[in-house]
């Protein structure tokens, strides 16, 4: 807890602009200190991990078959949000040069200067530090070092090793995401089971085609960052060609666990229709490809959108379901 309380004694004191050399320039500015404090809370990249939670959840009440203990849910949801803050706030720090070059991440904290990377480093470490201690006591230790592997596969593989070195950057990189659907099961059971797995890979499958609709809206930015996301580095009928891969594997995984007996007639009802719509986007975002459509009529967002409503409902169903069986 000393490591955040310095973190964020920082809130209240003189910030230095401190951005990528050749970019922006040092200059010692005063910040408000609600200012200060978005900054903070914007490093943990609040809406991704809101999409993370929405995973977790959910599969607890699978492993209970019913409530689980809500103390228990809301010490994993806090645990989560540190852990998952702590590997973004490591993202923005090891990131902060090509985020001043993109349209989509040129007001982040660092590079507006309203954190400095010294600052982001320390916070970021605070929380990794007291999310796996609050897991460990707390939840249970296999979730604490579960979570610890999440983070530091996202900080290091993914930020570090493959986003600026391969295409495939998103498909490795996001094994990190799936991993709070495991944390969830082993909160509630304290171990990792089939089910587990299997939504594991439901998220495994679902990350890359719903990414690459946004690294195809945004696809400038990444050149201009010189970073080889799949559009940039494949043309438009490629990357719709795998996103329809990546869709059909997803669904027919989505659909193992009633087979295995974990869910019942309701989540399959949903996953089935949800599925179904999925595969529609994805083959009418191909067709469009394959007709070399371009700019806003290729409407690759529609997926990207679709995604998230997707991966909510799924899960919702994956929570109602025990009660319906």
């Amino acid at each position: 807890m000393c490591l955040l309380a310095l973190s964020l004694s920082g809130v209240c004191v003189t910030a230095v602009e401190s951005r990528p050399a050749g970019v922006l320039s040092e200059s010692p500015v005063r910040r408000p200190f609600g200012a200060r404090v978005k900054g903070f809370v914007a490093l943990t990249k609040p809406r991704v991990i809101e999409l993370l939670l929405m995973t977790t959840v959910p599969v607890m009440f699978l492993a209970a078959q019913g409530v689980p203990d809500l103390g228990l849910v809301l010490a994993t949801c806090i645990g989560g949000y540190l852990s998952a803050g702590g590997a973004g706030a490591f993202n923005m720090y090891y990131d902060r040069d090509i985020d001043a070059l993109m349209d989509r991440t040129s007001q982040r904290p660092l590079v507006t200067g309203m954190v400095s990377p010294r600052e982001c480093l320390v916070f970021a470490t605070a929380l990794t530090v007291v999310s796996t201690v609050w897991f460990w006591f707390l939840v249970n230790p296999l979730s604490a070092m579960l979570s610890l592997g999440a983070s530091l596969f996202y900080t290091v593989v993914y930020t570090m090793i493959l986003k600026r070195r391969t295409a495939q950057n998103i498909v490795w990189g996001g094994i990190a995401g799936c991993l709070p659907v495991i944390i969830g099961w082993s909160a509630v059971r304290n171990e990792v089971s089939w089910a587990s797995l299997i939504l594991f890979l439901v998220i495994f499958f679902w990350t890359p085609p719903h990414y690459w609709p946004l690294s195809m809206k945004v696809k400038d930015d990444y050149e201009r960052a010189n970073v080889p996301m799949l559009p940039v580095v494949a043309g438009n009928k490629a990357v719709a060609r795998q996103i329809v891969l990546y869709s059909w594997v997803m669904v027919g995984v989505s659909l193992l666990l009633q087979p295995l007996g974990y869910t019942g007639w309701f989540y399959t009802a949903v996953a089935v229709l949800c599925g179904g719509f999925w595969l529609k986007e994805a083959h009418a975002l191909q067709a469009r490809a394959k007709a070399g459509i371009t700019g806003a009529k290729l409407k690759e967002m529609r997926l990207f959108h679709w995604s998230i409503t997707y991966v909510s409902l799924l899960f919702t169903a994956v929570a109602i379901d025990p009660f319906l069986r």
